[in-house]
């Protein structure tokens, strides 16, 4: 009677198993099955989830940051899937040169398969549940250099930020004391200079010149170190030649190119210029039933300083064709017409996007005359 109980119960596992490992991922066209790991990235301990290709048994298992390399340097090359997180890419970089396949996913697409209670471990299973959807889109490894101009953009970012908070600060009390500056900071630097050195005006009381004095050196001090940043970021672009190539696009100039070459990878990992425009966030977003789908502002996904860097290029453009004795071309100026100019600078900026995808993904150059040369289809 005990052996007839336990019969269905081993069959039960059995197929249980069956079916995960049927699951389990391989290698299209090939016969030969990998193993797919999950892993939740931490700063000292890390989870790790898999299933045995040859029994389908479920696998995970704790590690400190130490033992990590070695664990999958002994297991035979599989796929890696971790999320896009901080270490990311240099760990993905480390089990690449061990021969595995490391796949990074970012974290808005591993959320809807978390279980339940999120825990490490529901993080893993999630992580190796997300590399196995077909459609599911990965984030390409970055070089250390890539990493490096990156974190240049990142500081630059910052400092020009605090360099604006420091300007509206010394305005401001400036203001207070009816002394009015125009709102730029070299304007700031040129004017309110004087003033403060110049202490028989009386404008400034004595007890606060000697601070703003402070703060407007405090600004040249950050220009420094900007204009700094910018000689750093001009070295790596003139080492790059797909830098210099999309340069060649209205619009882009060297924060742009290299941002978007050292932030992207390889243009490749994009099917196409639209799902490139999309991951800017330069897309309207969608929201629809019953088959009608209505279009409304742009989704702002993606890394909003990319987009920031485009659209502002895109801006420069449309100032600078508006002039006087410059061209524009003919679908902007006719965008221009029947639609607000932010508008038309974002659909600019979508378009600047697509091109640049079209270069490096292609490997090909910028030829302003391209669309003029297109016939014109006959309808």
């Amino acid at each position: 009677m005990e052996a007839k109980r336990k019969d269905p119960l081993s069959r039960r596992h059995r197929c249980a198993r069956v079916e995960m490992s049927n699951n389990h991922s391989q290698n299209r066209g090939s016969d030969m099955q990998v193993t797919t790991y999950g892993v939740d990235l931490a700063k000292r301990v890390y989870q790790v989830h898999w299933v045995e290709t040859d029994s389908g048994e479920v696998k995970r298992k704790v590690l400190r940051r130490g033992q990590l390399q070695g664990f999958f340097a002994r297991r035979a090359a599989g796929v890696v899937a971790m999320e896009a997180c901080g270490s990311a890419h240099h760990w993905g970089r480390a089990l690449t040169r061990l021969g595995h396949q490391v796949r990074v996913i970012s974290a808005q697409f591993v959320r809807p398969f978390v279980k339940s209670n999120k825990t490490d471990a529901a993080d893993a299973q999630a992580i190796w549940e997300a590399a196995q959807r077909p459609e599911m889109r990965f984030v390409a490894l970055k070089s250390k250099q890539q990493q490096a101009v990156m974190g240049l953009h990142r500081i630059r970012g910052q400092l020009v930020k605090q360099r604006t908070m420091q300007a509206n600060q010394v305005r401001g009390l400036m203001y207070e004391f009816g002394v009015v500056v125009p709102r730029s900071w070299r304007a700031l630097l040129a004017q309110a200079a004087p003033i403060l050195a110049d202490a028989s005006r009386g404008e400034i009381p004595d007890l606060i010149r000697g601070e703003l004095q402070q703060q407007l050196q405090g600004l040249r001090d950050l220009t420094g170190r900007i204009e700094q940043l910018e000689r750093s970021i001009g070295a790596y672009r003139a080492q790059d030649e797909q830098c210099r190539r999309i340069e060649a696009i209205p619009g882009v100039g060297p924060l742009s190119s290299t941002a978007i070459v050292a932030s992207v990878g390889d243009a490749r990992t994009f099917g196409s210029g639209r799902e490139f425009a999309a991951f800017l966030g330069l897309v309207p977003r969608q929201s629809g039933t019953g088959g009608r789908v209505k279009l409304l502002g742009i989704s702002k996904r993606g890394d909003p300083y990319l987009r920031t860097l485009l659209i502002h290029g895109a801006r420069a453009v449309v100032n600078h064709s508006s002039r006087p004795g410059r061209t524009m071309p003919s679908w902007l100026r006719e965008l221009l017409a029947r639609r607000p100019k932010n508008v038309a600078i974002v659909a600019l900026a979508n378009k600047i996007a697509r091109t640049i995808w079209a270069l490096l993904a292609h490997d090909r150059r910028f030829d302003e005359r391209w669309g003029q040369a297109m016939p014109v289809p006959v309808l």
